[in-house]
């Protein structure tokens, strides 16, 4: 199966567990590889055919920046509910880092793979 990728999609949300955390936005940065045929766009050159790259891009910019979670965990399912409800895609991997969070490291978070129903 071919795959659309974004690659460090980088939003500011609040996301944390500790108070300090609770009053800031902080950085938290996606790679997104989905599942899509890309065999259809590539004979008719129409971004009609597509997996819209952009508009995944904008709407989880949008629902980041409002998001307001405790746990990576939680915001990186939410992302990919909305990869797999809002635009049909049937397979999603999703790596949310949350960059400095540990001292001496690059970034921690998750990497999840779902489903959808397509």
């Amino acid at each position: 199966m071919d795959k659309v990728f974004i690659e460090a999609l980088e939003i500011e949300c609040v996301i944390g567990i500790y108070d300090w955390e609770r009053k800031i936005k902080q950085p938290v940065v996606l790679d997104i590889e989905m599942a899509f045929d890309n065999t259809l766009p590539a004979a008719t050159d129409d971004i009609a055919d597509t997996l819209d790259y952009k508009a995944v891009s904008k709407r989880l910019i949008q629902f980041v920046s409002e998001s307001d979670f405790g746990l990576v965990e939680t915001l990186a399912e939410r992302c990919a509910a909305i990869i797999t409800s809002e635009f049909g895609v049937s397979h999603v991997r999703l790596k949310l880092s949350k960059p400095g969070a540990v001292r001496g490291s690059k970034a921690v978070g998750v990497i999840i793979e779902r489903y959808g129903s397509k």
